[in-house]
């Protein structure tokens, strides 16, 4: 599949009569595509551990954010709607998967030990759950606040920190099984 484009993608869009119907202007959505698509990618990309996948829901990302009638006002939380339309579509998509895989086959023993090549980080950060994987990448990749990764997760505020801490200490356990991470520094706190 080609590489995602908005003029591709929104051919027609900016006519005179579907124009009127977008909340962004074609100059204000190409700005807000210059800042965002990159780093919108590369969460997608590493959430879903799958390049393909990442470029089909980040094209659909960006149609459904612009199929929104009305969009907030500040381009950060703009950029924070989108990335939270992004992680529904990731959900979404985990979950078809996992309804599939339950009747398909038996689920992999997430507790199993690495392959020889696994050594990799980004290898072993699919091994857990996908809400651990997203409040993960949104904290330490994205380098969002709590309040950003609650708006963008739909979770409280306040369960922002304790579900943080709780996926830290998974990944930790993660990495230590697989022998890239020692006791004492996975286990010490942040």
């Amino acid at each position: 599949m080609p590489r995602f484009s908005p003029a591709s993608a929104l051919a027609g869009a900016f006519t005179s009569d579907a124009a009127r119907r977008l909340p962004l202007t074609e100059s204000e959505f190409l700005a807000m595509y210059a800042r965002t698509a990159g780093p919108l990618a590369g969460y997608l990309r590493r959430l879903t551990g799958d390049g393909a996948l990442a470029e089909d829901l980040l094209q659909d990302a960006y149609i459904r954010f612009l199929s929104v009638g009305r969009l907030p006002d500040a381009d950060e939380h703009r950029k924070n709607y989108l990335f939270r339309i992004a992680t529904n579509l990731a959900r979404d998509h985990f979950r078809s998967a996992r309804r599939r895989e339950s009747i398909a086959a038996p689920a992999a023993d997430p507790a199993a030990p690495a392959q020889a090549d696994g050594r990799d980080v980004w290898r072993q950060l699919a091994r857990l759950t996908p809400r651990d994987r997203e409040l993960l990448l949104l904290a330490y990749v994205e380098g969002l606040t709590h309040q950003e990764i609650a708006e963008v997760t739909g979770l409280m505020r306040a369960s922002v920190r304790p579900l943080l801490f709780r996926a830290r200490q998974r990944f930790a356990r993660v990495l230590r099984h697989a022998g890239l991470a020692p006791d004492a520094i996975a286990s010490r706190p942040r």
